[in-house]
């Protein structure tokens, strides 16, 4: 009994070495169509910048508020226009909230008398866009005095973007040349085999975070005690860089 197992072991292993031992039988791939996915990206200094200046100012009476507001805010733009004459403004965003009282609850939990206002928040926007990037912590710490900081935003001009495209496209087609190559040797085939069917730059290929639409959220109520005629120190920025990227979609087809 044991010899007969000891056969039928070594029949075992000796067919499992003939099956390894046996070579691969590829598919045939005359014909075949291949989607090649590739992608590419460039990247470049940021060269500028988008800040978002604000002012709120809060009143029992509407008016009055109102008149801060509007005084404030010139005086903001005379101060970044002198900072920066190249700069591109544009004011935005004019809110006017009423602020009401804290409801107490009553035993009945029913409130008896109309809800009316104690006050009134009023507030604008400014967005400041700029190329000059050096001077930017000086312009806004200036502009600090009077308003806030309420965002900034660091990218590449509409121009830089234009000169990165034919950058993004000759990286895009290279990664497409260089996948297509690798399908090719897995596939057993050679390049020369191959013809382009079609390529699909999918548009502009650049995904670039869209901005928030509409006017920003109500800063929150600056203290009464801020004193809007202080000196600001400098903020420190550090503009960055911005990746544009591309996709593109190949279709290959062999002889």
């Amino acid at each position: 009994m044991t010899v007969m197992k000891t056969i039928a072991a070594a029949a075992a292993a000796s067919f499992a070495l003939a099956a390894h031992a046996a070579p691969l039988e590829s598919l045939p791939t005359t014909g075949t169509l291949v989607v090649v996915p590739a992608f590419g990206e460039v990247k470049h200094a940021n060269d500028q910048a988008v800040a978002t200046l604000a002012i709120e100012e809060q009143d029992k009476d509407k008016a009055a508020a109102a008149s801060r507001v509007n005084l404030k805010m010139k005086q903001g733009l005379d101060i970044v226009k002198k900072e920066d004459p190249s700069a591109s403004l544009k004011t935005q965003g004019y809110y006017t909230y009423p602020v009401y009282p804290e409801d107490r609850p009553t035993p009945n939990g029913q409130s008896s008398k109309p809800r009316v206002p104690t006050a009134w928040r009023v507030g604008q926007y400014l967005e400041v866009t700029t190329t000059n990037l050096e001077k930017l912590p000086k312009t806004v710490a200036a502009a600090q005095k009077i308003l806030t900081l309420n965002g900034l935003q660091f990218g590449l001009t509409p121009e830089t973007t234009r000169q990165l495209d034919d950058q993004r496209i000759a990286a895009t087609y290279k990664n497409l040349n260089e996948r297509i190559n690798s399908i090719a040797g897995a596939m057993g085939r050679k390049v020369s085999d191959a013809v382009l069917d079609t390529i699909d730059f999918e548009g502009s290929g650049n995904y670039a975070q869209e901005r928030m639409g509409g006017a920003p959220a109500p800063m929150m109520m600056r203290s009464a005690k801020m004193m809007d005629s202080a000196e600001v120190a400098e903020p420190s920025f550090e503009p960055g860089e911005t990746t544009l990227q591309m996709n593109v979609v190949g279709k290959v087809r062999f002889k």
